[in-house]
């Protein structure tokens, strides 16, 4: 056993020595899985510490250096490595007494006097700053806390407070306000009844909490929950978002803390912060049907609520955090969801609070993982609704339809559950014709959202289409009337795609689509009835010639943007699938021919899509858009901050982007307006198709712009993983390619983008594709490792005797494919010249190495004999054998042809070839 480690400690040595560092850690790791030696344990984990600090882990590389000097304390090396690592970490105080006993043992060693020297230098700046910290935090304290200060002193203690936000966002000043007792000071400010006090506190609190778990869990206790959330339930929107804002970032500094798989020597004294967190979450629940929470403040309970319970991923197997919400205050939600504005004694709402519940219903819905965990969710609904349905008061009926709206737009399944209730879908229909608006608004809203399925859809136009028709054209109210037209856009649109599926008689839908945009440019009514016509153009452009009608009212189109971009965040869904129909981006299923005839011979309906849906006629609706403005509509959407904004509105973003590009001409226009920015955030947070068609609407921009330019700054690196992630085997050939041609150009513009490329471990997945049957993917992937193997990382990958990488491009350079020749001969012109040890193995890749060069040498194209001659010279000057071998060969007859002419453009091809004949020459003469 002792042996097999020793012998996976060298291999481990071997890959460190050639720059593999992964495989160096993975020899490493098993090696000490099977090590029953304490002192050879003891090198690995040294060794492993070095791979860690190479990749930038530091928290590790910091334990596995400790566990090698629990052993031996005069292992001089693994305290070097963990001096490294603490000062990386700004543990300073640590690291410099490592660096000093370092010093001590090996005085002549310079690594070590260089390190004190820094760290030295790094303790003194930082004593300096605190010194010059801590005066400035004491007189922003003594104005702020000065209660007998003047009025003309005001705009001093404005400025105080603000330097105090400013100041929190250093690590040294936030350390030092907190030291200060400065949270009490913060308190006394959030009890000002002063706004721009109040904000300032806020945002200095921001600055203590961000990233720092132990501040966190002291200013949760001593602030109090029951004052923030107070200060979030105010009035005013500004401070009640900069409170949601905190306490968002407390979730995140309690949560990542809970992560860390090791923690500082602060923090290692500290419980587990899940006190504190369910403690946080119980006051959220407790806002929602309180009475005294206004309507924004309730907005933002809710979207934290949404963003903080359920899985972030379906791999992490504990849904317990879900489930103790839905048993404190699944009940809580339904009350909010279940209250009717326009009902007095109800908690207050905004536009937006209905679909926010609908949005946290359905996310708490999808976190379940068992079907008796549904069942109960499924029960509780049903309760709470036949509790209130089961009342002789209206108002608590109407409360049970408004709960049933609301989870038919979030979990449908329960929705439906819920709607099949006895009694309810009668009580719907003949509300909708009720004489009291209130009544009739709650029943015809209900009826839209149960039009959802094609079986309840075909019994409501059994039934209910006369009734809505009826309100739509004798209602003298605008509310009522709008939704009724989008009840009957609805059921209008029941057929989809399917242009031989009409509910309607031929021209009803283009009728209802004209009145919907009337509605819509109608500035004189209230926003949530010209929002209601967006949803009622989000059914009917599922029809191409409403698509066509609307593409052509630019008026129509500025309206739905312009609503976009406003504070009524329900009607991001419906613009989203708006576009996505007017672009065509859906996903359509070309049905087998064959199964399509059998279909007509069994008599059978087969869908037929719409003469007006054919490329031709998307292209030009693309571009239509495009002139009206979408991009700065899209980018708009994709900044809001709510929970309306869905993983499933994110995914229909995403693919009107994808559809907006996918004209080379049209990407620079999308670009300019901002298009290439907003998919970066779409990447990450949306459905997996989603991601997929934002990561490939980021790749189609990346293979015609300049990146940079594209996505300046940091940005530029944002890009690299989502075009990585197109390379998985599950993506389509053409997501293949573009990733590779897109990857490509990102290869050739820096080294530090190399090294991103590199370091989300694409290489393996190119090298893959290198394989591939189809001619333009295997030549992307060569096009791309060619520009790869510019970093001496993936250099050092050909140098390995045990693959067959080098053989690959010599055999690729013999290809009829030129651009596949190209790719490859580059890339051995490139590694020849930087690696001479390789030019001695080409003789071994295979026998045909000299025709193949000479292939190259007589080229049709000027590149591929540029190509040839680089190598040929690269060879010659490594070797001398290789260079024998050449002059003995046809190759010296054909380079003495290329050295020979005054054509300004085979200059290049002329001077290689000329090196080569004078290499030749020397040889020959030195023999004589």
């Amino acid at each position: 056993m002792s042996q097999d480690s020793s012998t996976l400690r060298e291999e481990g040595n071997n890959h460190f020595k050639a720059g593999d560092v992964q495989q160096a850690l993975s020899c490493y790791t098993k090696a000490l899985k099977i090590s029953d030696c304490q002192s050879e344990s003891a090198v690995l984990y040294r060794n492993r510490a070095a791979c860690y600090l190479k990749l930038e882990d530091h928290t590790k590389a910091e334990a596995d250096a400790t566990k090698a000097l629990d052993v031996d304390q005069g292992d001089v090396k693994a305290r070097f490595r963990r001096a490294q690592a603490l000062q990386k970490l700004g543990r300073l105080d640590q690291a410099f007494t490592d660096a000093q006993k370092c010093a001590q043992l090996e005085p002549k060693n310079k690594a070590f006097q260089d390190l004190l020297r820094q760290l030295g230098a790094q303790i003194q700046q930082k004593v300096a700053q605190l010194s010059s910290t801590d005066s400035r935090v004491q007189q922003m304290f003594k104005l702020l806390l000065d209660s007998s200060a003047p009025i003309s002193d005001r705009q001093k203690v404005g400025k105080a407070a603000q330097n105090l936000v400013v100041l929190s966002r250093e690590d040294a000043g936030a350390e030092q306000i907190f030291r200060n007792d400065g949270v009490k000071l913060l308190q006394n400010l959030l009890d000002s009844q002063q706004e721009d006090l109040i904000l300032s506190a806020l945002r200095t609190l921001v600055g203590l909490c961000t990233g720092h778990q132990s501040r966190t869990m002291a200013i949760v206790n001593e602030v109090g929950m029951d004052r923030l959330c107070g200060v979030m339930g105010s009035a005013a929107s500004t401070v009640s978002l900069s409170a949601c804002h905190l306490i968002q970032v407390m979730f995140e500094a309690l949560t990542e803390g809970m992560k860390k798989e090791i923690r500082g020597k602060d923090e290692a004294i500290l419980p587990e912060p899940s006190r504190e967190l369910r403690s946080m979450l119980r006051h959220l629940i407790d806002m929602l049907p309180a009475s005294s929470v206004s309507g924004a403040g309730r907005d933002s309970a809710i979207n934290l609520l949404v963003k903080q319970v359920p899985r972030k991923s379906l791999k992490n197997p504990d849904n317990s955090l879900t489930l103790w919400v839905i048993d404190q205050g699944l009940k809580k939600i339904l009350e909010v969801a279940g209250t009717v504005p326009e009902v007095k004694g109800g908690p207050l709402l905004t536009d937006n609070t209905p679909m926010s519940c609908s949005v946290l219903l359905n996310k708490l819905y999808d976190d379940l993982k068992s079907d008796k965990e549904r069942e109960n969710f499924n029960k509780l609904c049903e309760e709470y609704v036949q509790y209130h349905f089961g009342s002789s008061d209206m108002e608590s009926k109407l409360r049970a339809i408004q709960t049933v709206s609301v989870l038919l737009q979030g979990p449908s399944d329960v929705g439906n559950r819920t709607l099949e209730l006895s009694g309810i879908m009668d009580a719907v229909i003949s509300l909708c014709a009720a004489e009291n608006i209130t009544h009739q608004q709650v029943a015809v809203e209900a009826l839209i959202h149960a039009a959802g399925k094609a079986k309840r859809a075909s019994f409501i136009t059994a039934n209910g289409v006369a009734l809505l028709k009826d309100l739509y054209k004798k209602s003298e109210n605008d509310r009522i009337r709008v939704r009724a037209l989008v009840g009957l856009c609805k059921l209008g649109s029941a057929g989809g795609t399917d242009f031989s599926m009409k509910q309607f008689a031929e021209g009803s839908t283009l009728k209802l689509a004209k009145q919907c945009r009337k509605w819509l440019c109608n500035e004189a009514l209230p926003l949530t009835s010209r929002r209601w016509a967006i949803e009622g153009l989000a059914y009917l452009t599922l029809d191409a010639d409403v698509k066509e009608d609307l593409v052509e009212d630019k008026k129509a189109l500025q309206a739905m943007f312009e609503l976009a971009k406003s504070e009524d965040k329900t009607v991001l869904y419906a613009v989203g699938s708006t576009l996505v129909n007017c672009t065509n981006s859906y996903d359509v299923e070309k049905p087998d021919p064959q199964m399509v005839e059998l279909a007509k011979y069994a008599k059978q309906h087969v869908p037929e899509e719409h003469p007006k849906d054919a490329r031709s006629f998307v292209e030009k609706r693309v571009v239509k858009l495009l002139e009206a403005g979408v991009v700065s509509a899209l980018v708009c959407m994709v900044k809001q901050e709510s929970p309306a904004l869905t993983e499933a509105c994110r995914e229909c973003i995403a693919r009107v982007i994808l559809a907006l590009v996918e004209r080379q001409e049209d990407r620079g226009l999308v670009v300019a307006q901002g298009g290439g920015k907003a998919l970066l955030p779409l990447v990450s947070e949306s459905t997996d198709r989603g991601k997929i068609k934002a990561a490939q609407a980021l790749a189609k921009i990346t293979i015609t712009s300049n990146p940079e330019i594209a996505f300046p700054g940091e940005r530029v690196y944002e890009v690299v993983r989502p075009l990585v992630s197109l390379l998985a085997l599950d993506c389509t050939m053409l997501q293949n390619f573009e990733a590779l041609m897109a990857l490509t150009n990102l290869a050739g513009i820096s080294e530090r983008l190399r090294q991103k490329i590199i370091k989300e471990k694409a290489v393996p997945k190119i090298e893959g594709y290198m394989f591939e049957e189809h001619d333009m993917v295997r030549a992307a992937a060569t096009e791309c490792m060619c520009n790869l193997a510019l970093s001496t990382e993936v250099q050092k990958c050909y140098l390995a005797t045990d693959s067959d990488r080098l053989k690959l491009l010599v055999l690729y350079s013999g290809e009829d494919d030129e651009r596949l020749r190209k790719a490859a001969s580059g890339t051995l012109a490139m590694l020849t010249g930087e690696m001479p040890e390789l030019c001695t193995r080409i003789p071994d890749t295979t026998s045909h190495w000299l025709e193949i060069f000479q292939a190259l040498l007589l080229g049709e194209s000027q590149d591929l004999r540029h190509r040839g001659a680089v190598i040929v010279m690269n060879l010659m000057q490594a070797d001398k054998s290789l260079a024998e071998k050449l002059m003995e060969s046809e190759a010296l007859e054909i380079l003495s042809v290329l050295a020979k002419g005054d054509d300004p453009k085979q200059a290049s091809i002329q001077k290689a070839a000329q090196r080569c004949l004078d290499l030749a020459t020397e040889i020959g003469s030195a023999e004589r």
